[in-house]
């Protein structure tokens, strides 16, 4: 894998909720009757809960899932919010590309769907816990979801092309950031997705030279 400038970059992002809750780090018991401690966020391998004994964090040390689970966490919220901004588009989409955009969003949200689940099956599968909040979601999502209505089809293209752009980087440099960490199994996903991504950002830009939107 080509090592990637954007390594550093990734990892200045704000730490997601992967956290230890145990900050002895005595591993989880799955004792009876025990209530977690805290706020495990991100990380659920340190609870000390009913039915959580054969929570671990599989080949991963503790500083390499940190380091997973920071960009699982952030990308899952970054897809959910992805999803919602394109559902509100299909909604308030209007004039001579409504029909087009209207039935092409949702094209594009049958492609990346299937990310959300996916990334959040891999964070539990390394023992973590996905927050998915709205509040949360928002906090750490690399995009933000309209709150005003946007009706005019150019002003909704160049934005979702420049969040588009956004997140095909920030899945090729998570990428790298990943499989440094010992998981080129996460590294394999994020570079699925920078394909599908890029794919839909190019489909959206080409819209954009059409002269009939200026």
């Amino acid at each position: 894998m080509t090592k990637k400038s954007g390594k550093s970059a990734a990892k200045s992002v704000s730490k997601t909720a992967a956290r230890k809750s145990d900050k002895s780090g005595v591993p989880a018991s799955g004792a009876q009757g025990v209530t977690a401690k805290g706020e495990a966020k991100a990380d659920a391998a340190h609870l000390r809960t009913v039915n959580n004994a054969l929570v671990d964090h599989h080949y991963l040390g503790e500083e390499e899932f940190q380091t997973v689970a920071e960009t699982l966490q952030r990308n899952l919220a970054t897809t959910i919010s992805l999803y919602l901004k394109f559902k509100k588009y299909h909604w308030d989409i209007r004039g001579r590309f409504f029909r087009d955009l209207h039935l092409a969003y949702d094209e594009f949200i049958a492609e990346i769907f299937p990310a959300i689940d996916e990334q959040a099956e891999r964070l539990v599968a390394l023992g973590g816990s996905p927050i998915a909040a709205p509040a949360d979601i928002a906090r750490y999502s690399a995009i933000q979801v309209p709150q005003e209505t946007v009706r005019d089809a150019r002003t909704q293209v160049a934005d979702l092309v420049a969040d588009l752009s956004a997140i095909g980087r920030t899945y090729r440099d998570d990428s790298q950031t990943v499989d440094d960490a010992n998981d080129p199994a996460t590294a394999d996903m994020y570079n699925g997705y920078a394909a599908t991504i890029d794919k839909i950002r190019w489909m959206l830009q080409a819209i954009m030279d059409d002269d009939r939107m200026n």
